[in-house]
């Protein structure tokens, strides 16, 4: 179990300096930017984007996206409740009742806005040739929401790299498996239309 005074020095420093330089505009902007990454947002962008999928029959993405979602918040329940690490004692917010590691904002952030940056690159022409704009602008807004948790003081900085850590690493498997499915299902109908040539 992971306790307070177990703590290391950089998120101790870090979380003291943003406290003693943070303002009411920035914790003003700080909770807008916050809400982007929160449960209710990523679930209802998540069922927008699962009916999307669903009327144009893109039955493997589909499956990726749910898995990719639901996934992300089973191993983020998952990792807090092993880990248990109390969250910082003085927040701008009220935080909710649940442990620090990982963030899940952050973990859950990047794994919605990254898999939805993924799904754009592949459903939508044009954008293949606009990928890396698309990347940055999933990961800069990742990257804002993380910062925002810390700077509410509901996070400590190893926590919004922990959710960062967790996230990529399931992000990354749940696009290879999907990559993974659609080569197969490419070379299923090559050879279905081999044998019908």
């Amino acid at each position: 179990m992971v306790r307070a005074e177990s703590l290391t020095r950089v998120d101790a420093a870090l979380l003291s300096w943003l406290q003693a330089h943070s303002t009411p505009v920035g914790h003003t902007i700080a909770r807008a930017v916050t809400r982007l990454g929160s449960p209710d947002l990523i679930l209802t962008a998540g069922l927008l984007v699962a009916v999307i999928l669903a009327a144009r029959r893109e039955t493997l993405l589909l499956q990726g996206w749910i898995i990719a979602l639901v996934g992300g918040e089973v191993l983020n329940a998952a990792l807090k409740r092993i880990i248990q690490r109390p969250r910082p004692p003085h927040s701008v917010i009220s935080s909710p009742e649940s442990w620090s590691f990982p963030s899940g904002h952050a973990m859950e952030s990047l794994i919605g806005y990254g898999m939805a940056a993924y799904l754009i690159i592949v459903l939508v022409p044009a954008a293949r040739a606009r990928r890396g704009a698309i990347v940055l602008a999933a990961a800069s807004l990742i990257v804002a929401i993380g910062f925002s948790r810390m700077y509410l003081g509901v996070h400590y900085f190893s926590d919004v790299i922990g959710g960062y850590t967790a996230g990529g690493l399931w992000l990354a498997m749940s696009i290879s498996g999907v990559e993974l499915a659609r080569g197969w299902q490419s070379r299923d109908r090559a050879s279905r239309w081999e044998e019908t040539a």
